[in-house]
């Protein structure tokens, strides 16, 4: 048969596929089960949810509150009358509310311990601190403009000192009266909790008089509440700028200064250039507390009566104070019945999902380690495949295994309802999946050059799959939701692989919680900067690509014996020659001149042929040295002295001696197991030093030991080893079925068994098999 030449990129690779493919197939069930992994955990979470809809969700507690009605005077119940009359004050926000309450506006101020004063030195204007020791801090509002006259006047008019009265029309009485609450404001105004609460309302006033209170009665049954109205002092401050009201607002917040002291303005304006044929104003507010970082969701603020207010005051300094807009009520648009949704498969999802997506991380580690351990990456390598076709193939080959497992998951999860994968947009789903798969197979081939036991790899691996989910549920879910915890920290937590990417999963988890709770979509990609998703990616692609590098540069040094630094190494600068300074000549002509007279012809052949350049002969070893390095005290062991050897092609050569001569290191120097300490071998003109991966296409090796893969059948290895040598079609199974023959592997269906089941002596004749095929020049 002709020599089919040396195997292109695109054949070595097809045949590594091939060779994956196949094993596949022999592992069928495994992958079964590894699939059915991720099913049973779906299904296990759609039964926790069914579960807590029983229990929690459709309990009475949690519907709108209904009353039985007798129609028939029979004692039994006929039908359910539904509505707020039937309900307790937990039930009402689930009744249908076609007429929504009318809430009086209110301002949003500080607590009493925490409103605005002066420690006499700031020059603000606030008041002196001495009054909160009394409680008795007014509610402060800044303002500044262009004109300090007309900001004056017009702020003269911004609070009213109108007094209550026992008039039948409560919200008319309380809308002549600037009223405020220290209790922040809910996601809707079907409750107001400034009202719902056990907290007093407050009366802002210019002045008070001495513990000036009103009760009041608001509302009607079931929605009546007793209220209490206290009278507290407002005071305005004029600013002479707005870089002084930023300043006075942030050393007022507890983050703003390093004492983290609590020194709130209620609000602030500016009037700009506010003139009286022009009206043009900023309101500060604050807006600390609107966004609950826990669910999701947004709070409303309370900024309409601020605007009334300053509205107000400037059409009473156009037209006089007889004149105003008068504020009399908040109303939330009207709603039908509802019920509790809460979708607690999208909370505890994010655990479930993280170690399905983690379980992929043992089986990509088992395989490469058990290449690794079993010596048959090297052995591929010694038949033509190179380190490219091998990483790009393998690199492939599990990108789409875990691609399609990813798929699945998220095509079965959303079969069977999980609203973790309905509510969020499906291309940032799989957008997260792609990238962090990416990163877990590169993670896997750096992790891999640590390990060469397969047991002790796939332990390992099992434990940082289970373990980063329990940390991910009881540290690092605890971290994410501290708002205490600054950002930066989290960020580099998200480092590890195991916590970004539960941190995607859990802004998804959240965004699919809180979607189904307001009857809305989950994550969209207008969400995606909003959420911490964004940091997220941009840490997986850092990730992934400086693994990528860490494990091809390990695995270059490791597998080549490339020196740590062969990077820096000059690409353009050529090999060094095998002919050497005639002073190292000189130098050991005084040991050549010792040995025998066929060992010192074989040395002056040698340099002979080196100084020719002839290729005439298939080996030539040059003054080759192994010595390996002293352990334990022991001093450095010389296996191989200086051999000089020339072998002719065509000759079969055979070599002698006994244990402990170094007849195993000459070999695996010369295949490429182990580099020499000095001198080198030339095998069909190339340096075994130099161009190893160019020796391997013209070499044909069988290993002191079998190095076969177990569930693949003989005549499977004979295909993958044969397209590594580049042979095709009829001339492929034409030298697999004459290999099979000579080493008797053919005839009894004995070439399509697998491997695992032969026998010692079938096992060698198969790796001889596997060292002929293709008719290597030197094997």
């Amino acid at each position: 048969m002709a020599d089919p030449g040396p195997a292109s990129f695109s054949t070595r690779a097809n045949a590594l596929l091939r060779k994956n493919l196949t094993y596949q197939k022999r592992n069928l069930w495994s992958n079964i089960r590894l699939i059915m992994i991720p099913f049973g955990l779906c299904i296990l979470l759609v039964g926790i949810q069914v579960l807590f809809d029983t229990q929690v969700n459709n309990s009475a507690d949690n519907r709108c509150g209904c009353e039985c009605v007798d129609t028939n005077r029979d004692g039994k119940c006929e039908r359910e009358i539904c509505g707020l009359e039937y309900s307790s004050p937990n039930q009402v926000f689930f009744c249908s509310i076609p007429s929504p309450p009318l809430w009086p506006p209110l301002l949003q101020i500080p607590r009493p311990e925490s409103r605005a004063v002066s420690d006499g030195a700031d020059g603000s204007g606030l008041p002196n601190d001495s009054c909160r020791r009394t409680g008795s801090c007014p509610v402060t509002i800044l303002f500044t403009g262009n004109n300090r006259s007309l900001g004056t006047t017009v702020f003269g008019n911004l609070l009213t000192s109108s007094i209550p009265t026992n008039s039948s029309d409560i919200l008319l009485t309380l809308a002549n009266n600037v009223l405020g609450t220290t209790a922040e404001a809910d996601f809707s105004n079907y409750l107001d909790p400034g009202i719902a609460s056990n907290l007093p309302i407050y009366n802002i006033q210019p002045r008070c008089m001495l513990n000036a209170t009103f009760p009041f009665s608001f509302g009607q049954p079931p929605l009546k509440f007793e209220k209490e109205l206290r009278c507290v002092e407002g005071f305005n401050v004029w600013q002479n700028t707005s870089i002084k009201v930023n300043d006075l607002i942030f050393k007022g917040f507890r983050k703003g200064n390093p004492e983290g002291k609590i020194n709130e303005i209620a609000a602030a304006y500016d009037l700009l250039n506010t003139d009286t044929n022009n009206f043009n104003v900023y309101i500060w507010y604050n807006a600390t507390n609107k966004d609950d970082a826990e669910n999701r969701l947004t709070k409303l603020v309370r900024v309409p009566r601020l605007v009334n207010l300053v509205s107000n005051a400037y059409l009473q300094f156009l037209q006089g104070s007889g004149t105003r807009m008068l504020f009399e009520y908040a109303k939330e648009m009207p709603k039908q019945e509802t019920s509790l949704r809460l979708d607690i498969a999208s909370l505890i999802g994010p655990l479930f999902f993280t170690w399905v997506i983690l379980l992929l991380f043992p089986v990509i580690v088992s395989s490469l380690v058990y290449e690794k351990q079993q010596h048959l990456r090297i052995i591929m390598k010694m038949h033509g495949l190179g380190d490219g076709p091998y990483w790009i193939i393998s690199y492939a080959y599990f990108l789409t295994l875990s691609v399609l497992y990813v798929i699945c998951l998220m095509i079965f999860g959303s079969a069977i309802g999980l609203k973790f994968f309905r509510l969020n947009d499906y291309s940032i789903q799989f957008a997260l999946y792609f990238l962090y798969v990416n990163l877990q197979i590169a993670f896997a081939f750096l992790v891999s050059s640590v390990f060469s036991n397969v047991k002790t790899s796939t332990v390992v691996a099992y434990i940082y799959v289970f373990g980063s989910g329990l940390l991910d549920l009881f540290l690092f879910d605890f971290l994410i939701e501290d708002s205490s915890i600054p950002r930066g920290w989290i960020i580099v937590m998200e480092l590890y692989p195991g916590f970004s990417l539960y941190r995607g999963l859990y802004e998804l988890g959240q965004f699919a919680f809180g979607g189904h709770l307001r009857g809305e979509d989950g994550m969209k990609w207008k969400d995606f900067s909003a959420s911490a998703m964004d940091d997220v990616f941009y840490i997986i692609i850092a990730e992934w690509f400086l693994a990528l590098i860490a494990a091809y540069y390990i695995d270059k040094i490791s597998s080549s014996g490339k020196d740590p630094l062969f990077f820096l190494q000059n690409p353009f600068k050529k090999s060094p020659s095998l002919r050497r300074p005639s002073l190292h000549r000189q130098g050991s002509k005084v040991s050549v001149e010792m040995e025998k007279p066929d060992v010192t012809h074989e040395c002056e052949k040698v340099e002979q042929l080196i100084l020719e350049s002839s290729t005439s002969h298939a080996i030539i070893c040059d003054n080759l040295k192994k010595v390996y390095p002293g352990r334990d005290g022991n001093p450095p062991k010389l296996a191989v002295r200086g051999l000089s050897l020339a072998v002719p092609s065509g000759e079969c050569f055979g070599m002698l001696g006994p244990n402990g001569a170094g007849k195993t290191s000459f070999i695996n120097m010369m295949i490429g197991l182990l580099k020499p300490t000095s001198g080198t071998g030339l095998v069909q003109g190339l340096d075994i030093c130099s161009d190893m991966d160019r020796v391997y296409t013209s070499m044909g090796v069988c290993p002191q030991h079998d190095l076969l893969w177990e569930t693949l059948t003989g005549r499977e290895h004979l295909l993958f080893y044969g397209r590594l040598k580049n042979l095709k079609g009829s001339d492929l199974n034409q030298a697999v079925e004459e290999s099979l023959k000579s080493v008797n592997l053919f005839y009894g269906g004995v070439a399509d068994k697998p491997a695992g089941k032969y026998s010692g002596g079938m096992k060698r004749r198969l790796s001889v098999a596997i060292s002929l095929i293709g008719n290597p020049k030197v094997h």
